[in-house]
């Protein structure tokens, strides 16, 4: 179901590198969970100026593998903190896990063939 024009899911990309930018301080991650969370800022934000779509800047990675990419991270995000050994922080688990459905959710209902 494809109910995301490119423009839309492009807000929606500059709004999770914030998400992602402000976690650290507003939730009180420490640590890996919020090295993590920034490196993942900085990524999103390269991608999402790189890619191929009304609010790219470079226009570079087609948007089709925006979303295959979107689509791991968002599978990733899920699993990480029990990959990265910081399950036991609950904060920082479900945030991670969170951002990730949401993420999913988004890819779900993107259009990526715009």
């Amino acid at each position: 179901m494809s109910v995301l024009a490119p423009r839309a899911h492009g807000y929606l990309d500059y709004l999770t590198v914030v998400l992602f930018a402000l976690a650290p301080t507003v939730l009180g991650l420490t640590g890996l969970p919020a090295h993590v969370a920034y490196a993942l800022a900085v990524i999103h934000l390269l991608l999402t100026l790189v890619t191929h779509f009304p609010l790219g800047v470079a226009k570079i990675v087609p948007l089709p593998a925006h979303g295959a990419i979107e689509l791991v991270v968002s599978i990733a995000l899920v699993a990480l903190p029990w990959i990265a050994g910081f399950s036991a922080d609950l904060t920082a688990r479900w945030f991670y896990v969170v951002m990730g459905i949401v993420i999913f959710v988004v890819w779900l209902l993107s259009r990526y063939k715009a």
